[in-house]
């Protein structure tokens, strides 16, 4: 029983620029931290690969992909909007942030490990079709979903988005579609203003969104209270055969871009909470990729945790 883990030095070279909360330190800092940890030798290494664009455009409008294409490339500082910094190097970096998700997912699949997870950059689940937001530029869980489901075969898979921003691109993007159940607890209201109660999915896809938002100062105890109440049972009613977690960490209490104040044990209970879900539905499958998080010094600690649970558990 393994966890996989990918990472690279080239998600460092996407440059946001002095001062953006979406640093390249966010990754090396955890980095750092977990090479420390006696465990870490127990992950299985996977080496990051790059995304064909068909897989990409499964998802995006490819003048969308054109586009991010061409601004990059062309040395443009912002794609879209002025919170989606970009270099010259960010669409092939982008690319090598949805292709990575997408080497796990056959190793999942082909039982090299039982679980996984991406310490990615940039993030995802902020971006629609056809445009970049919040700091994402290709929306990496929802290439991920659309792989598993046209290369390997899944039919029904469960997306948790424990960011504590709503996952509006990922919504968006599976919200008509029934094979997709999408979850998210969430800031609200909050960045990107989507996400309420009353959000539950679109035509064949209604009853597949499921949204949690969560007010200011909300802390574990009341995360503990909606998983038990809320997504736990929609987990078990759904059957979902794989699960995919956006993890964001900046619900952290000490996350300087929001205002949710959960420990860092309390990603150690939503993680086994989930694993007990991927245990019973779907032989454990879990892929986990990293979303938001901007605190240098809980950051470390949330996904060192995360990751040791979905080791010793795995």
């Amino acid at each position: 029983m393994k966890t996989g883990f990918v990472q690279d030095a080239l998600f460092l070279q996407h440059d946001t620029g002095d001062g953006h909360p979406e640093c390249s330190a966010r990754l090396s800092v955890v980095l750092k931290y977990l090479e420390t940890q006696t465990w870490f030798e127990s992950l299985t290494q996977i080496e990051a690969n790059s995304a064909e664009l068909e897989q990409i455009i499964r998802v995006h409008d490819t003048d969308y992909v054109r586009r991010a294409e061409e601004v990059c490339r062309s040395g443009n500082s912002h794609l879209d909007s002025m919170d989606v910094s970009v270099c010259i190097e960010s669409f092939d970096i982008a690319l090598l942030a949805a292709g990575s998700s997408i080497r796990l997912a056959d190793k999942v699949i082909n039982k090299t490990v039982d679980n996984a997870f991406a310490l990615i950059r940039p993030p995802g689940h902020h971006a629609e079709m056809s445009m970049a937001m919040g700091f994402c530029i290709f929306n990496n869980i929802a290439v991920l979903a659309r792989y598993l489901q046209n290369t390997h075969g899944v039919d029904k898979i469960a997306i948790i988005d424990w960011d504590v921003h709503h996952g509006n691109g990922t919504q968006h993007l599976f919200e008509e579609d029934p094979s997709v159940l999408y979850i998210s607890t969430h800031q609200y209201p909050f960045y990107p203003g989507t996400g309420s109660y009353s959000e539950t999915g679109i035509g064949r896809g209604s009853g597949t969104t499921l949204n949690c938002p969560m007010p200011i100062g909300a802390t574990d105890r009341d995360y503990d209270k909606v998983f038990m109440q809320a997504i736990l049972p929609k987990l078990d009613n759904f059957k979902p055969e794989f699960i995919l977690i956006s993890a964001g960490f900046d619900a952290h209490q000490a996350d300087p871009l929001a205002n949710i104040n959960l420990s860092t044990d309390s990603f150690v209970w939503m993680t086994e909470r989930i694993m007990e879900k991927a245990d019973h539905h779907c032989e454990n499958r879990i892929i986990s990729l990293l979303e938001g998080g901007y605190n240098l010094q809980a950051l470390p600690l949330c996904i060192g945790k995360h990751l040791e649970t979905l080791l010793q558990h795995s």
